[in-house]
């Protein structure tokens, strides 16, 4: 089904002061403590019209509870994956063969206590941590793991040495 489009999207990777990451773990996926795949980064949707700039914000204000943040970076392209044949007419409505993305790299200008992941109600993430950007690639799923790896080259300046 590569006649299907990508869906336009917008993803997070949110630094705290120390230059950790914000990792979440999927509310699906429950029993993946440590599991690839069942820890990822914030990412949603961009609505018709939306600025990326702007969606970003509003997907963590959604997905985590709050939009205290700043924008330090944008990566310069958009990324794109595709799902598995498996996934394909099932994940993301049906109606995507994957996703095209623009990253940002943000500073979280909260306290730990403004991240509440049960705000939404239907949240999808139940755990959260801060962690070491290099944990990012071994953390993604498989068709997603590119990408990760290349947020790590492209954001490495803002996190922890």
């Amino acid at each position: 089904m590569t006649d299907l489009p990508y869906r336009p999207n917008v993803g997070a990777v949110l630094f705290n002061r120390a230059g950790l990451v914000f990792l979440a773990r999927r509310a699906d996926l429950p029993n993946a403590e440590g599991a690839a795949g069942g820890w990822q980064l914030p990412q949603g949707g961009i609505d018709d019209a939306e600025d990326p700039r702007t969606a970003v914000l509003r997907e963590l204000a959604e997905e985590i509870g709050t939009d205290r943040a700043e924008i330090l970076a944008e990566h310069p392209e958009w990324l794109c994956y595709d799902l598995p044949p498996a996934l394909i007419g099932v994940a993301l409505g049906g109606r995507y063969r994957g996703q095209r993305q623009r990253w940002f790299a943000l500073r979280f200008l909260g306290e730990d206590a403004d991240i509440r992941l049960d705000r939404d109600p239907h949240p999808e993430f139940d755990a959260w941590r801060w962690g070491r950007l290099g944990e990012l690639p071994g953390l993604a799923v498989g068709f997603k793991r590119p990408i990760y790896e290349e947020l790590a080259r492209e954001f490495a300046r803002f996190a922890a040495g």
